[in-house]
């Protein structure tokens, strides 16, 4: 089926005539997202194509990294991960999918209509953080992966995601070992976002922006430290897993 595209003033969306509403309604999330990042970060990419995809199977040929980054991701945050992002693309599943993976529990539906958003933020992030990817190569894959909870947590919270993600964080705290701190690449599409939020409570929303402009050098624990105001990792550790527990018991 021949494509259409829609356009924006910073953004094309290119989709199946199906999903033009839908099409509409992406680009406005997304041009939202980027006037409200300008506000908070140096550079906010222009000029980026949306590409909304009609099934996971196409999804997943456009972005074959995709398939396995869900296979090593846990259960409670696999249904949220429904996109990629390239330097200056950003391909998901149509809205209409999104919203068919979501879960019947509170902030499900949220969490996955927030899945453009939180690829553009991610693009966001790389545009004034080089280290951080996209792009993605193979020669940096043990990078990526030891710092993955900073890439995907950083476009969780920053998106507004995080906000949604307590009945997810609860299944996930109810199965399998405990987490990890910082969460692993199991735990990152779900559980980073926690991390800024944590850190945004104790030390306000700009200790969270320094800690998305942390390079990815040394091991993760040094740049927790620091942004914790030097606080030990272990220590760290034990108040994100109590933030956890806390988010989990919300109602």
């Amino acid at each position: 089926m021949p494509w259409v595209e829609t356009s924006s003033p910073n953004f094309t969306a290119r989709h199946e005539h199906v999903d033009v509403d839908d099409a509409v309604a992406v680009l406005e999330l997304v041009e939202g997202t980027r006037e409200r990042l300008a506000a908070i970060f140096t550079r906010v990419p222009e000029d980026v194509a949306v590409v909304l995809h009609s099934s996971q199977f196409e999804l997943s040929l456009a972005q074959p990294y995709l398939p396995l980054l869900r296979l090593a991701t846990s259960p409670a945050g696999r249904r949220y991960l429904a996109g990629w992002c390239a330097r200056g693309e950003v391909h998901v599943l149509a809205p209409r999918l999104l919203e068919r993976r979501a879960s019947a529990v509170p902030g499900s539906r949220e969490m996955s209509m927030l899945g453009p958003a939180t690829l553009y933020t991610q693009l966001v992030l790389a545009a004034n953080n080089r280290t951080l990817p996209p792009p993605f190569r193979a020669s940096g894959l043990g990078r990526y992966v030891r710092w993955a909870w900073l890439t995907a947590g950083g476009a969780q919270y920053f998106s507004g995601q995080t906000a949604f993600a307590r009945p997810a964080i609860a299944r996930r705290l109810r199965e399998g070992r405990e987490p990890s701190f910082p969460p692993g690449l199991r735990d990152a599409a779900l559980l980073g976002g926690s991390v800024f939020d944590l850190l945004a409570r104790e030390q306000g929303v700009d200790a969270a922006v320094r800690l998305a402009y942390a390079p990815l050098h040394g091991r993760p624990g040094e740049a927790l430290v620091e942004a914790f105001d030097g606080r030990a990792v272990v220590h760290t550790g034990g108040a994100w897993r109590a933030h956890l527990a806390r988010i989990s018991e919300q109602r």
